[in-house]
């Protein structure tokens, strides 16, 4: 059993937009329509668990799922006040508790569904598999009063990304000991490397950018005018 669990609870507080964004158009659809397609089309998902606002139920309804025609079920699960507590709440909203699970942010619209099956098959394997990407940039490491204490290594340095993929009785596990011990961390990955379980880091696409800034949207735009340039031109 494989379910995902896409997580669109955010305000967008930095979008500075009274809509969330992941509701904001991307090359005339939302954001999160994106995300859903991409998912659809993977073959080894079996179901699908947005975790969004209450409040936001009948609008995604309404304005999302009605214009796509998707063959796995959407089931929505309300939103925590923080992402890690909405990913906790969509790992207790799947039925079957056993298989593996594959969390997303419905914010990266241009994951790709080979990316994703790969993503299971690293955690079928390891027990815990993430997207990510080697770092190109020189990394310094500066104290709190921003003076440079070290250069880092940047062989060993990557930027992770979702989705994230792990054994639902590994992350579950992970979610509930950061609750007990009140930690919260900037990804799930995190939690699991806490347990002092290895997680496997595999390559991702550059094009996989996380949209929070109306800076990101306008790089996004750029990146789906590209990809649709791209796609006409195998066609001549």
């Amino acid at each position: 059993m494989v379910s995902s669990i896409i997580v669109a609870a955010g305000k967008g507080v930095r979008m500075d937009n009274t809509a969330p964004k992941q509701h904001m158009n991307l090359a005339g659809r939302p954001i999160l329509a994106h995300c859903l397609e991409a998912f659809n089309a993977c073959s080894q998902i079996e179901n699908i668990f947005l975790v969004i606002q209450k409040e936001d139920f009948d609008c995604c309804k309404k304005k999302i799922l009605s214009s796509l025609d998707l063959k796995i079920k959407v089931n929505l699960v309300p939103g925590g006040a923080h992402r890690q507590d909405s990913v906790f709440k969509g790992l207790k909203a799947i039925d079957k508790k056993d298989g593996t699970v594959v969390i997303h942010d419905g914010v990266r619209p241009f994951i790709r569904a080979d990316d994703i099956s790969a993503c299971v098959r690293g955690a079928r394997r390891y027990g815990a598999c993430i997207l990510g990407i080697p770092v190109s940039d020189t990394l310094k490491h500066v104290s709190k009063s921003d003076i440079i204490e070290k250069t880092l290594p940047r062989e060993i340095v990557w930027f992770a990304q979702t989705p994230q993929a792990f054994q639902y009785e590994l992350i579950l596990k992970a979610h509930e000991t950061a609750r007990r011990h009140g930690f919260k961390g900037t990804d799930d990955a995190l939690l699991v490397e806490r347990l002092g379980v290895d997680v496997k880091m595999i390559n991702g696409s550059k094009r996989n950018i996380k949209i929070t800034t109306k800076e990101d949207l306008i790089l996004a735009e750029a990146i789906y005018n590209a990809g649709l340039r791209e796609f006409q031109e195998s066609l001549n």
